[in-house]
């Protein structure tokens, strides 16, 4: 697994100013939010200003996601309306319950890729509550288009009745349940963000934890939380290893014009070559 998933950073769909500052931001995945940052009276106008942004997707170093609303909230349909389009890398799904939660966004966005002749888009299914987190393997397997399980921490706490604190002890079984259903699957896990923007030492101790379970990465609210985040989640030497093969192999593959190879068995593509290369980049050594 190569892909570099350290950091990803929520920024507030409405935000005009803070979707334009994002463009210089180094977290490997940008994820606008239509949700919980977004008050319900700026659905709309959140939808539009990250239609426009994805226009101009270039601009942008990071992966680009969007968050949507939950299931439950009967707005992903319009949701997916208006921001499935050329430019978006994947869609964050909160408060996933179950499979079928995930099978009824996969038609509608089956139907709009057709339409607009667009190549399947990710899903990423965030893991919030007491029903997510016992089905958390089945959705991580539900779909080759989930690419990753997060784990929201403060809405399964209010499930559970639990009152928040930095140790959240009452989410310590599904902290450490998520990754162990996302690696079965053969998925990623982004562990819970940090609350307190004053407590660097904290997020550091806690990214170090969360490593330490099995999570590729961190999801993080405030750009200052990226330097310590991506200093934790570095990648492993055989990440670095792999991506050096990649490149080399896929080098190779162009020069006898082929737009794919095999590695060890495993086929890879112009997207493998392009996040190796971000990888190493991100080492210094490309």
């Amino acid at each position: 697994m190569a892909r570099l998933l350290r950091s990803l950073l929520f920024v507030p769909g409405n935000n005009q100013r803070f979707l334009e500052k994002a463009k210089t931001l180094s977290a490997d995945v940008i994820c606008f939010d239509l949700e919980d940052s977004v008050p319900l009276e700026e659905k709309k106008s959140a939808r539009n200003i990250i239609k426009g942004a994805l226009q101009k997707r270039a601009d942008y170093q990071a992966e680009i996601y969007v968050r949507t609303n939950s299931p439950v909230s009967g707005l992903i349909a319009e949701d997916l309306v208006a921001i499935v389009q050329k430019g978006i890398n994947g869609i964050v799904v909160p408060k996933v319950n179950n499979i079928s939660e995930i099978k009824k966004i996969e038609k509608i966005l089956v139907n709009l890729e057709r339409k607009r002749k667009l190549k399947p888009i990710e899903l990423m299914a965030s893991i919030e509550s007491t029903e997510g987190v016992v089905n958390a393997y089945s959705i991580a397997s539900s779909s080759k288009r989930v690419s990753a399980l997060i784990f929201g921490v403060f809405d399964l706490l209010n499930d559970l009745g639990i009152e928040y604190t930095k140790q959240a002890e009452g989410a310590k079984y599904a902290r450490a349940k998520i990754p162990i259903d996302a690696r079965a699957a053969g998925k990623y896990a982004l562990d819970a963000i940090w609350q307190d923007l004053n407590d660097e030492a904290g997020l550091e101790q806690d990214c170090t934890m969360a490593k330490d379970l099995g999570y590729a990465g961190k999801t993080i609210i405030h750009p200052n939380q990226i330097q310590a985040t991506h200093r934790v989640f570095y990648p492993t030497n055989s990440e670095i290893m792999w991506a050096k093969k990649v490149i080399d192999a896929y080098v190779l593959a162009k020069e006898k014009k082929k737009g794919a190879t095999k590695v060890e068995g495993k086929m890879i593509d112009e997207v493998h070559f392009k996040r190796a290369q971000t990888l190493l980049q991100s080492i210094g050594s490309a």
